[in-house]
């Protein structure tokens, strides 16, 4: 390869990650803020088709990711929903509200159970936090 080739090829490469960036960087303005609460920290959210995409996105960076459904044809997202998750000791890790229909959590491995209100319906189950294997749980109504 001559030097005239390197340097077109790095002006292309160049040129997709800056045309790339964009998208990146409009996903990201649309995510929702982390909080923290105690050592938990965690965002909620995902309404509207921005935010959501974003919060899609951003599951991979956290060992829990959660989704509210609403069983109706079609599937609803939910908003709105009371959430209180609880390692094995009993303690309440967090307890929140999700304001959105995704509630992405940074938890430390272990066992967990997680209880999930909407419409003064609630629903719980155990999960477990490995290390480098996110949880993906969904509640539906």
């Amino acid at each position: 390869m001559n030097s005239t080739s390197s340097t077109l090829l790095a002006a292309a490469a160049f040129a997709g990650l800056v045309a790339a960036a964009p998208a990146y960087s409009m996903a990201m303005s649309s995510l929702p803020p982390e909080h923290v609460q105690g050592t938990v920290a965690y965002r909620t959210g995902g309404i509207g088709h921005d935010e959501a995409v974003a919060m899609r996105k951003t599951e991979s960076q956290y060992p829990l990711s959660v989704e509210f459904l609403k069983h109706a044809t079609p599937v609803e997202h939910l908003a709105s929903v009371d959430v209180t998750i609880s390692n094995a000791q009993g303690t309440t890790d967090l307890s929140a509200i999700s304001v959105g229909p995704y509630l992405l959590a940074k938890l430390p491995a272990g066992k967990y159970t997680i209880a999930a209100t909407h419409d003064g319906k609630t629903k719980s189950r155990g999960f477990v936090i490995a290390a480098n294997k996110p949880e993906h749980l969904t509640f539906e109504w």
